[in-house]
């Protein structure tokens, strides 16, 4: 009985609940519709004129040359989607290729002792630091990256995504250590005593910073060559010496390509890398251009002609990206020349929940080294970086014109400054008679004019009595500047200092 009492008051409450339903839960009126419009918007002309040209159907179906058309333009489509978003993959592909170039095996270390210089084609290098770059490969085991105090170091995977930061940005927090690094899929046990880290690629790209106590360098490249080491777990009582290969002054090329090439990078990664080191998306991309894991990537003299135009359209889209971004958040004051490398989305390149693709692509065509600590969001830490590539006016800077570039009196930068030349072409360091062009708070002859501003020339020849203020520039070459921050303090935040533009003087 209590039961049916149950049933016969939940029958009761729906039937009020609909009685005093809104309007709208009631059957509306049938609007008439257009079954002729209707019909147009779901239907394709038996003749169109398109961007990719003439277009054949019968009764929606193509013709056999309509569809040949088609099939061209969606494989070309996702070739050029796959070359802007594998290229995160293909930079790491080329600088690998690179180190070997130099002789510098995997497991061991390229050290630039005396700086990087633009005999060495790099993304947007550092000339101002002391650096070792490696790639470690887990595919036999794990391994210990072993390191020194006073390093800022970043560990990214083979397709450019961040793993763990070591040294001063990481869990040791500067004082040394090791980090032992797990290979996917590993089930074997893990030691105590180690910070740890699980990529999702066999190989691994390190990087790690030397940090200068009051400008001693030498101490430094010592530091680095004599306690940087990787070796296997199973080493680890008895750690075999790392090799290390001193970069500086070496002709080498770790920058990825913008030809047919490039896609023959992609498929050396994927083959070399676990089925699941990427996400389904990405995959099937390259999938539709026939690069699968486990399977020969050969294709036909067709499929290559559109891999080859595809690369040329992929690359000069990046290079549109990079150098005339579109996205005003990129820009770090109105109206002006001065960009960010990160464009607002951060190291997972991010916005409100969306991807932000053109921002990637930017990052990833001209530059390197993914980390949340790329950037620092808090003053008197880490790096800030502005990039220019017109001048005041909007023109590009060109290496055979005269400018000036004037910075504020005390440039917000506790650990220094610096502004560095690169060629737009390599997005490497430009190559004139200065092997390094770089200029900054640790140029010994730098002058400043007596209200603390500072003014920076550049040319092919120094303006008479600006020589110490000067850096050369190549006539026949555009470039651009790239202005760094150490440890940037408030006034950069908060954009009361900011720097000059690139004013071209007659």
């Amino acid at each position: 009985m209590r039961g049916e009492a149950i049933k016969n008051a939940a029958v009761a409450a729906l039937a009020l609940i609909c009685a005093s339903g809104p309007a709208w839960s009631q059957a509306q009126p049938a609007k008439p519709v257009d079954m002729t419009k209707e019909t147009l918007s779901i239907s394709t002309p038996n003749a169109l004129s398109t961007r990719i040209g003439p277009l054949q159907f019968n009764q929606g179906r193509p013709t056999p040359k309509t569809a040949e058309q088609i099939y061209d333009h969606l494989d070309f489509v996702r070739a050029v989607d796959v070359f802007l978003n594998a290229l995160p993959g293909a930079s790491l592909q080329a600088m690998r290729r690179g180190h070997r170039s130099m002789g510098a095996a995997d497991n061991s270390f390229v050290v630039f002792e005396h700086y990087l210089d633009s005999k060495t084609l790099a993304l947007t290098g550092n000339t101002e630091s002391i650096f070792a770059s490696g790639f470690l490969d887990l595919t036999n085991g794990p391994l210990v990256l072993e390191y020194p105090p006073r390093v800022q170091g970043v560990i990214d995977d083979m397709w450019f995504r961040h793993v763990a930061d070591y040294g001063v940005t990481g869990p040791d927090r500067g004082k040394g250590g090791k980090f032992l690094l797990v290979p996917p899929g590993y089930k074997g046990r893990v030691p105590s005593g180690f910070h740890v880290a699980r990529p999702r690629t066999h190989a691994v790209w390190a990087i790690t910073r030397g940090l200068a106590d009051g400008g001693d360098v030498s101490q430094v490249a010592m530091q680095l060559l004599s306690q940087l080491k990787v070796y296997p777990l199973a080493q680890a009582d008895a750690p075999p010496p790392t090799e290390i290969v001193n970069g500086s002054g070496n002709a080498a090329n770790t920058v990825p390509a913008n030809d047919l090439s490039f896609f023959e990078d992609i498929d050396n990664l994927v083959q070399a890398e676990p089925v699941d080191a990427l996400d389904p998306e990405l995959t099937g991309q390259l999938a539709a251009i026939g690069i699968v894991k486990g399977k020969p990537f050969s294709p036909d003299a067709r499929m290559k002609r559109i891999l080859t135009d595809a690369a040329v359209v992929g690359s000069v889209t990046a290079r549109a990206i990079l150098f005339k971004p579109r996205d005003p958040a990129a820009y770090l004051y109105p109206g002006s020349g001065w960009f960010s490398p990160l464009m607002g989305g951060g190291h997972l390149f991010m916005r409100n929940g969306a991807r932000l693709l053109d921002a990637r692509v930017a990052f990833h065509y001209g530059f390197t080294v993914v980390t949340p600590s790329m950037l620092a969001n808090a003053p008197g830490a880490g790096q800030q970086y502005a990039v220019a590539a017109v001048d005041s006016g909007g023109q590009w800077l060109d290496g055979g014109k005269l400018y000036r570039l004037q910075l504020p009196p005390n440039v917000p930068a506790k650990e220094g400054w610096s502004v560095t030349l690169y060629d737009p072409q390599t997005r490497s360091l430009l190559q004139t008679e200065n092997l390094q062009p770089v200029i900054g708070s640790r140029s010994e002859k730098l002058k400043s004019n007596a209200d603390g501003s500072i003014d920076l020339w550049f040319a092919p020849k120094a303006p008479t009595g600006k020589e110490d203020n000067w850096l050369r520039t190549a006539p026949g070459n555009g470039w651009f500047a790239i202005l760094r921050l150490n440890a940037p303090l408030k006034p950069w935040f908060d954009k009361s200092w900011r720097p000059g533009e690139f004013e071209e003087m007659r």
